[in-house]
């Protein structure tokens, strides 16, 4: 059968399901459209909650956090709602980018036909892969933009106040906030592979953005038994906030380096498990 799919007249297993349908179809997902809206309103349920409490301003000589100058900047406010993300909103997005791909298609009884198109089996997964990856990276981008542009009109555009004493200017600012959002993206990459991973395994796409967002929460509660000592640096989530160097007087790289060594190493497993798994199944829906 391959053989004379190979020999067919314009036939180019490469070209199949190229990354701009399947993009389009991922784009015209009604639920697309509301994780794009719940992040985009993070930013001013903030801003509101803020108004209404009067500001997180730090007090007497208590150490200074994150959130304490959240209404300093424009810049202080956009690191604010990602450190307040990061942790678990940010988890859903990937989750679900991830993990409703290729259950989805099985769930409406549409794979099957997407394979016999021809579509070769590594070829339908590259394309699911490449796509979900670029909607979880604008998905991760757009609620700092957003922060961004709501805090200026909020509290005006400024340097970025540092909980450690001193500021940033402006422009360096958004330069740092860029590497944060970087890292953070990164970190995401074991909770994309395990979501893909379970994607190609069922048929629910509930079961497999369900299992990924339960793996950060695992992995936060283990993240928080000291008792478990050094073996903590192999969990993903021990690294989840270590772009908090990134806004220092002096960008600190080490954390950031081992979180995205110990992420992509996760992420390679789960993603070659995926492309193994599902090259062998027998595709029924």
């Amino acid at each position: 059968m391959t053989a004379l799919l190979d020999s067919a007249p314009g036939y180019r297993a490469g070209l199949t399901l190229p990354l701009r349908v399947e993009a389009v179809r991922q784009l015209k997902r009604r639920r697309t459209y509301v994780m794009g809206a719940v992040l985009a309103a993070l930013p001013f349920v903030l801003i509101a909650a803020f108004a209404i409490g009067g500001g997180p301003d730090g007090r007497g000589n208590e150490r200074i956090t994150l959130m304490d100058t959240a209404t300093a900047s424009a810049a202080n406010f956009a690191a604010t709602c990602l450190f307040v993300s990061a942790g678990f909103l940010l988890v859903i997005p990937v989750a679900l980018f991830f993990g409703d791909t290729v259950a989805s298609e099985a769930g409406w009884s549409s794979l099957r036909y997407l394979l016999a198109a021809p579509v070769p089996r590594a070829r339908l997964l590259w394309s699911k892969l490449a796509v979900a990856l670029g909607f979880s990276a604008a998905a991760m981008v757009l609620l700092p933009l957003v922060a961004l542009a709501a805090g200026t009109v909020a509290y005006g555009w400024g340097p970025l106040r540092l909980p450690t004493g001193g500021a940033l200017a402006a422009g360096d600012s958004v330069g740092r906030l860029g590497i944060a959002v970087a890292f953070v993206l990164v970190s995401q990459l074991v909770t994309a592979g395990l979501a893909f991973w379970l994607s190609t395994r069922t048929d629910a796409p509930l079961g497999a953005v369900g299992g990924a967002v339960g793996l950060t929460i695992v992995g936060n509660v283990l993240d928080a038994v000291t008792a478990l000592g050094d073996w903590r640096d192999y969990l993903p989530a021990h690294w989840q906030f270590a772009w908090i160097d990134a806004l220092q007087p002096q960008l600190e790289w080490g954390g950031m380096v081992k979180g995205a060594a110990v992420s992509v190493a996760y992420a390679l497993v789960l993603f070659a498990l995926a492309f193994r798994g599902f090259a062998r199944k027998d595709i029924v829906s």
